[in-house]
């Protein structure tokens, strides 16, 4: 049964004019119009005097040179406005699935999200994505049907083909007004009222048309249905065929919209402006206010605090850390204490809006603003004022799953692209930068194509770098098939003290895995003692490049034998005899190219597994097998084991297959002899670039 509940500081929990100042997530597949969703609520809230457009690039959100630049968010967009008197805080998601960084941060300190979807077919997985991510957060939700002037569909057919992709129903709140094949207008089901859209303005309320009258009857009841499976009550008043009141209705939809048991659905025209008052008041009545974001988050009520929601690098104000002031009040100077007992200072408190920043005394609990110079401080941490932070669960990120080779193309530029890495990190933390010891490369990884050519973008514009930026090396190694058994002398005269020293090797092969071993067999004192860690360290040495080119492993090296100069012999002698052993027996030991090979779990809806199982058999994967994906209806885990070789671009085509959705993560396992013609090219191009 529904209540009504007051919660502390005024807020309550089914009238939201009293829930303080909202902070609103958008979110949505790519393309479905989120941008153009924000850019029509500011200007039918009156903070925009004329509503922009993406395509045209007017509009406050996709701001960025990179975003005009690609037609697409490729950060969050952030927008206030007021609305019949309360505040609210906008944020604009990206939908591409190379940006899960964005949406993961701001999730942890919004009120609720308004996902924008489409009748699109192809997009009902990255829907899916969506839904699940709120869902498993507790975030509520409405969803926003856009185009709803573009679809020659039913409406309950596109609600029937969407609702696979939430675990929990979707209740369908309108229903469209149609004449000649184009929705003119809608009729709200819980106001039983008919609106007609004007462009760009106000729907205005008409008569409900006699033609509509038994649609609305009928998708009423379905909606009442709904609401009735958690509402005892109004189950057995429709089981009377007893009329239930308006107000328990409107209780009803959102107790159970904010407890996650539903999903109602409103539709509109972002791009004309049709749907958006309808949609606003319906934020304003039932979105949670700031209380109950922290009973979601589990926040000590005597804990004052601010949420970090994204971090950002301007070209004139420095770092600035995008947060909602969950409680307590914070202005400049506030000190802020971080997980570790640190403490950082505030330095300025500002609004943001799209590109603009504007100075402000102070934030209040449940407003999001942006705060000058905390550094060190990451997304997604929680900061306490003035007292230790509470304890709140950070955001999760994916495992990047594409990389790039990055250096600077002018050696004087390599501090300053440490540098530029660095803030790029703190602004996108679904990047990753790491340094190839055994490649000796710098490599930037992330979520995908789009996701790195952005970072690359940002590097050359945002901090004027010049780039060089190559596909990176596999970490080839090379071991040995047979043994062998050499001599190596190094004798040098050149007046005074010479050079000498002599050895003998026993080369062998290893299992694969055992690594590198040195012995000695010495009798005799033939190598004085003090010298054989020389020759162990030349045997080494020697090891770094083999035959082919690459690092040698698992093979053991004896001394057996040697001779030494009283005066002459000493440590560097005989590391270089060492050596010259070394290189002298290891071609006669028939050296082969060792590929690293990875586990590789893929992540895929079921209907593509017999797509993802060809692509990895045409990488030169061993499929290990697939299971359901727990807690995924819908979806699979393919296992396989793939070259490292193979797996570099394996992003691209996993996602091509998945409209977009498929991901993978991977790790190394083992070392595999790699022959014939794949190991005759990799040779050649080591060689090349050794010339």
């Amino acid at each position: 049964m529904t209540e009504h509940r007051t919660q502390p500081n005024g807020q309550t929990d089914a009238g939201g004019r009293h829930a303080g100042p909202r902070c609103i997530a958008l979110l949505g597949p790519f393309a479905s119009g989120k941008t153009t969703l924000l850019e029509a609520i500011l200007a039918r809230t009156g903070a925009l005097t004329r509503q922009g457009s993406v395509a045209a690039g007017t509009s406050v959100g996709d701001a960025s040179p990179e975003a005009r630049a690609h037609g697409m968010s490729v950060e969050v967009n952030v927008a206030e406005t007021d609305y019949l008197g309360d505040r609210y805080t906008f944020l604009d998601c990206p939908g591409s699935v190379e940006f899960p960084s964005e949406a993961q941060g701001v999730l942890g300190g919004v009120d609720m999200a308004v996902v924008v979807a489409e009748a699109d077919d192809k997009k009902i997985p990255a829907l899916q994505l969506i839904l699940k991510t709120l869902e498993d957060r507790g975030i509520p939700r409405v969803l926003f049907l856009n185009k709803i002037d573009r679809t020659d569909r039913r409406v309950r057919e596109v609600l029937a083909a969407l609702q696979p992709a939430s675990a929990v129903p979707l209740v369908l709140r309108q229903i469209p007004i149609w004449k000649n094949g184009i929705a003119m207008g809608f009729i709200d089901l819980a106001l039983e009222r008919a609106f007609v859209y004007r462009e760009h303005a106000e729907s205005l309320v008409i008569e409900m048309p006699d033609d509509e009258h038994q649609r609305e009857v009928e998708a009423r009841f379905s909606m009442l249905e709904r609401l009735a499976d958690h509402d005892d009550v109004l189950m057995e008043a429709l089981l009377e065929d007893i009329a239930p009141g308006r107000e328990r209705i409107f209780a009803d939809l959102v107790t159970e919209m904010r407890q996650g048991l539903i999903c109602p659905v409103f539709i509109g025209s972002a791009d004309h402006g049709n749907g958006i008052q309808r949609l606003m008041k319906a934020l304003r009545h039932e979105a949670p206010g700031i209380a109950a974001t922290r009973h979601r988050l589990d926040l000590p009520a005597d804990c004052d605090a601010v949420q970090v929601l994204k971090t950002l690098h301007t070209s004139h104000g420095g770092k600035l850390s995008l947060v909602r002031v969950l409680s307590g009040r914070v202005s400049d100077a506030t000190g802020l204490v971080r997980a570790d007992g640190s403490e950082v200072r505030v330095s300025g408190v500002f609004a943001l809006n799209g590109q603009q920043t504007a100075k402000r005394p102070q934030g209040e609990a449940g407003e999001t603003v942006a705060l000058g110079k905390l550094e060190g401080v990451q997304t997604g941490e929680t900061l306490g004022l003035g007292r230790k932070a509470p304890q709140v669960a950070r955001s999760w990120i994916p495992e990047p799953v594409l990389s790039v080779a990055l250096a600077a193309a002018e050696r004087k530029d390599e501090v300053k692209l440490s540098a530029a890495l660095a803030k790029l990190l703190e602004e996108d933390p679904g990047l990753r930068v790491t340094q190839g010891a055994e490649t000796a490369e710098t490599r930037l990884e992330g979520q995908g194509e789009m996701h790195l050519r952005v970072a690359q973008e940002r590097l050359r514009g945002k901090y004027g770098l010049s780039l060089d930026v190559r596909a990176p090396k596999v970490a080839y190694r090379e071991t040995i098939r047979q043994g062998t058994s050499v001599r190596g002398r190094h004798k040098k005269q050149s007046g005074g003290h010479g050079q000498f020293g002599d050895v003998a090797l026993d080369i062998r092969p290893l299992g694969r895995g055992e690594g590198f071993r040195f012995s000695d067999r010495i009798t005799g004192g033939v190598v004085p003692k003090q010298y054989i860690p020389a020759v162990g360290e030349g045997v080494a040495e020697a090891l770094a490049t083999g035959p082919l080119g690459f690092p040698l492993v698992d093979l053991a090296v004896t001394l057996t034998d040697g001779s030494y100069h009283s005066v002459d012999s000493s440590d560097q002698a005989f590391k270089m005899a060492a050596i010259l052993a070394m290189r002298e027996g290891l071609p006669a030991c028939s050296p082969v190219l060792l590929e690293p090979v990875h586990q590789v779990k893929v992540l895929c809806p079921s209907e593509a597994t017999p797509r993802i199982n060809a692509i990895i058999s045409a990488r030169r994967g061993q499929l290990l097998g697939f299971d359901a994906r727990p807690g995924w209806p819908g979806w699979d885990e393919v296992r396989a084991l793939i070259p490292e070789a193979d797996i570099t671009d394996l992003i691209v085509e996993l996602r091509s297959a998945t409209s977009g959705v498929g991901s993978y993560t991977h790790r190394f396992d083992h070392l595999a002899e790699l022959v014939g013609k794949a190991a005759d090219q990799v040779v050649q191009r080591a060689a090349a670039r050794a010339a």
